[in-house]
């Protein structure tokens, strides 16, 4: 059996495929297999996988039909994998040539640690001249992640998980995949927070290791999900929820819950505002707000007298110029 098993769940990326197979292919640990998935992609993706189907390392997993679902690619995968750990290696992104090296060996050393995950490099779509990943965690603590640590996972999610996924990317990470089924897989009901709610179950289970190392490389670009769930408000509804959730499964330290109060108005108060927004979850998530936040109301009157005054403000500007245009 092979040590670890690399789920790479293809939609659409043709343009970054080859990179990412060869910065897997290319490890200097080579103990792996990989499940090379496609999920109905409509660019160049099929030929590229073609060239690797004689490679004994891949296995490849072709959807005739789009799944419409990262998290259930990521649970079909896992499902597949033989290996004693797993690596979801995003087709979109890349790694340096010891990445499994130095993350497998941190969990050989670690027994106790669910997962690992390691500094990352934030790359353009086009490739230009990287960035640390990691700067909104600064608010968090601006030392934590500048040094390797295998802390305690409960402590991990206490003080930084209930406010922000310190896992930038989930490329960035390897995981035991016992753990992963004793607490019952990745919740494929969510679009864009099930990585985050996996990370705090796994930490839940054991201890959380970290390589201080950039060895990933994410890159950012146009997610149409992303976008299109900003719009009609999922994005913020799934944020709520899943922080929600979280609450329930720890005791958040005071400066944690002072800043999921802080920082999740920036999700909830917009989507509430607004008129694309179902009104049931738009409801919803202003549910969950007061149920984070005694002070949820004022801040939402606030931001919507703040609204209104700007609009009036830009609608009184239009009018004046109109009326200044035909005086003159």
């Amino acid at each position: 059996m092979p040590k670890v098993s690399v789920i790479i769940p293809n939609y659409n990326h043709a343009s970054y495929l080859r990179q990412r197979l060869d910065t897997v292919l290319g490890q200097t640990f080579q103990d792996f297999e990989v499940i090379l998935m496609d999920d109905y992609s409509t660019d160049d993706s099929r030929p590229i996988i073609s060239e690797y189907a004689n490679d004994p390392r891949i296995r490849i997993e072709l959807n005739e039909k789009n799944s419409g679902s990262t998290f259930k690619q990521w649970k079909k995968g896992i499902a597949l994998a033989q290996g004693e750990y797993v690596w979801i290696a995003e087709s979109d992104d890349y790694s340096d040539r010891g990445f499994l090296e130095k993350l497998v060996a941190t969990l050989e050393r670690e027994p106790r640690a669910s997962f690992v995950y390691c500094r990352s490099w934030l790359i353009s779509a086009s490739g230009q001249p990287p960035r640390l990943a990691d700067g909104y965690l600064a608010d968090l603590d601006p030392q934590h992640w500048n040094a390797d640590f295998c802390n305690d996972g409960r402590e991990e999610c206490r003080h930084f998980f209930v406010s922000h996924n310190s896992v930038p990317n989930a490329s960035s990470a390897v995981f035991r995949k016992s753990i992963y089924e004793r607490v019952g897989g990745v919740d494929d009901g969510l679009s864009v927070c099930g990585d985050w709610k996996l990370w705090v179950c796994l930490a839940c289970e054991g201890q959380v290791a970290y390589v201080a190392e950039p060895l990933n490389y994410y890159r950012e670009h146009d997610a149409t999900v992303r976008v299109s769930g900003e719009r009609s408000g999922l994005i913020a509804a799934e944020h709520m929820a899943t922080v929600r959730w979280m609450l329930r499964q720890v005791t958040p330290s005071k400066a944690a819950l002072e800043k999921v109060r802080r920082t999740t108005p920036s999700y909830w108060i917009p989507a509430v505002l607004s008129r694309h927004v179902p009104p049931r979850r738009r409801w919803a998530i202003f549910h969950d707000a007061l149920a984070l936040d005694p002070r949820a109301l004022q801040r939402l009157i606030r931001s919507g007298l703040a609204a209104i005054r700007f609009k009036l403000a830009l609608e009184f500007r239009h009018l004046r110029q109109r009326f200044e245009g035909r005086a003159s």
